[in-house]
C-alpha cells in the first residue's frame, strides 16, 4: 500500500487528499453540486434517518456479498458511477476506474461524457457499462448507439435527468468550464499544483495528446482546453419517451435509465421494455431541492415489482447506506465522487483500495446486522426511521398528489 493510501480508512477520507492535489477549478467541477447544494446534503441527510434492528447469535460466519445482476456474478451490490472527464482529474482515470472494477468484479458505468474513447476502455476492461447523454437528433442518436455497440458494449445506460443545462454557479465562480479557458489564473492553478500538473495533465499531453471529449456523438468532440472552440451541447429540451422507445428497438443488449425519482417514470420505462432503473438526482448536481432517491425508492420499487431492476446512486459512502439501500428494494448501488478522488491520490491502487473498504464495510454491516447473503437483507433489518413517504406527507397536508 502506497504512503498515500495508509490513512485512507473509509472512502470519505479521499476528499481531503484529493482537493489539496487538484486546482480549484478541477476539484470544484468534482466536488460541487448545483446552486445551494440542498439536494446533495439531503442526499446523505437521507440515509442517516434510518436506523438498524440487529439479531443476535445467527452464525453470520459464512457471508458472501455477491450478487446477480443482468445475468452477471458480481462481487458485492456496490459499483462505479459514471463521472464526466475523470482523465483530467486523475491520469488515465477512465481506464483506471474500469480496470480496477473490473479486477474487484464490480459494475462500472462509464460516462459519456469522457475524455477516453469507449472503444479503448472495453478492450482492456470489456464488461464495462456505458452512460449516454442523448444528442438532440434521432439520427445522431442511432448513430452513436450503433457506435457503443460495435465496440462491444453490452449494457447501456440512458441518463435522463439532462433536459436543460444545470445551474451549476459554483464552477463559473471556480473558474471552471467546458473547454477550460487558458488564463493566467488557470496557468498559475496548473503551477501551483505541481503534483497534479506534471502526473496528471502534461503526461497525458505527453502520452495521449491533447484530450477531446469522445464520446457524446459518433464522432470526436471538442478539445479540454481551447481559447475559442465551444463544445457543443446538444440541445435535449424536446426530448420525450418516444425517443427510448426508438432506442430500445436499436439497442439489443440491456438497457437501463438513469435519473429516475417518480414511480410513474419507471412504470414507463418498465413498459417501454427497460431492464433496470438507477434511482437518481444526479449527486445534486442538476435540480437543487429534488427529493433524495433514497426517499423515493421504496415507491419506485413497489411500482415496478419483480419486473426491473432497481438501483440506486446519489450520497453513498459507506457499507451501512449500502445495506440501507438494499433494505429498502435496491439491487445494487453505485458511487461516483470518493472513487473519482481515489483514482486522484493513487490511480488504480487508490480505486482497488475504495472498493475494498465499502466491501469490507458492508461484510462487517452484515455479520453485525446476523445476515449472510444479500438476499437475506430486506426491511426486517431496519428499525424505526423519522423518513415519511413523500406521497403520504402531501396527501396529510391538505394536497392529493397526482400521478399521470
Amino acid at each position: 500500500m502506497t504512503r498515500a493510501l495508509r490513512s485512507v480508512l473509509c472512502l470519505n477520507d479521499f476528499e481531503p487528499l484529493a482537493r489539496r492535489k487538484l486546482p480549484k477549478p478541477i476539484y470544484a467541477y468534482v466536488s460541487g453540486a448545483v446552486e445551494d447544494n440542498a439536494s446533495a446534503r439531503a442526499n446523505r441527510d437521507a440515509f442517516a434517518r434510518y436506523t438498524f434492528v440487529p439479531r443476535m447469535l445467527r452464525n453470520v460466519s459464512a457471508r458472501s456479498t455477491e450478487v446477480e445482476l443482468f445475468g452477471q456474478r458480481y462481487s458485492a451490490p456496490v459499483g462505479i458511477a459514471p463521472m464526466g472527464i475523470s482523465a483530467l482529474s486523475a491520469y488515465d482515470g477512465d481506464r483506471v476506474l474500469a480496470l480496477a472494477g473490473g479486477e474487484a468484479n464490480v459494475p462500472v458505468i462509464m460516462s459519456g461524457s469522457s475524455l477516453t474513447r469507449v472503444e479503448d476502455v472495453m478492450k482492456v476492461a470489456p464488461r464495462t457499462w456505458f452512460q449516454a447523454y442523448l444528442p438532440g437528433q434521432i439520427d445522431q442518436i442511432r448513430a452513436l448507439i450503433e457506435r457503443v455497440g460495435r465496440a462491444g458494449v453490452q449494457t447501456l445506460v440512458i441518463t435522463v435527468d439532462t433536459p436543460v443545462a444545470a445551474n451549476r454557479e459554483n464552477n463559473v465562480r471556480a473558474g471552471f468550464s467546458t473547454p477550460l479557458r487558458p488564463s493566467l489564473g488557470l496557468a498559475w492553478q496548473g503551477i501551483s499544483h505541481p503534483r497534479w500538473l506534471f502526473g496528471t495533465f502534461l503526461q497525458t499531453i505527453l502520452r495521449r495528446g491533447m484530450p477531446h471529449f469522445e464520446n457524446n456523438y459518433a464522432t470526436r468532440g471538442a478539445p479540454i482546453l481551447s481559447g475559442n472552440v465551444l463544445r457543443d451541447f446538444a440541445d435535449r429540451a424536446h426530448l420525450d419517451w418516444s425517443h427510448l422507445e426508438q432506442i430500445r428497438a436499436m439497442w439489443p443488449g440491456t438497457l437501463i435509465v438513469k435519473g429516475i425519482l417518480h414511480p410513474d417514470d419507471a412504470r414507463r420505462a418498465r413498459d417501454i421494455g427497460v431492464q433496470g432503473v438507477i434511482v437518481s438526482n444526479h449527486g445534486g448536481r442538476q435540480l437543487d431541492g429534488a427529493v433524495s432517491p433514497l426517499r423515493m425508492l421504496p415507491a419506485i420499487v413497489a411500482a415496478v415489482g419483480q419486473d426491473v431492476t432497481v438501483m440506486l446512486d446519489s450520497g453513498v459512502r459507506r457499507g451501512t447506506d449500502v445495506v440501507k439501500a438494499l433494505a429498502l428494494g435496491a439491487r445494487c448501488v453505485f458511487v461516483g465522487r470518493p472513487f473519482n478522488y481515489a483514482a486522484t491520490i493513487a490511480g488504480q491502487p487508490g480505486v482497488a483500495h475504495g472498493i475494498r473498504l465499502i466491501k469490507q464495510e458492508l461484510s462487517c454491516d452484515m455479520g453485525m446486522l446476523g445476515v449472510t447473503r444479500i438476499e437475506d437483507i430486506g426491511p426486517q433489518v431496519l428499525g424505526p426511521s423519522e423518513v415519511i413517504d413523500p406521497f403520504d406527507s402531501l396527501e396529510q397536508g391538505g394536497r392529493s398528489f397526482q400521478t399521470g
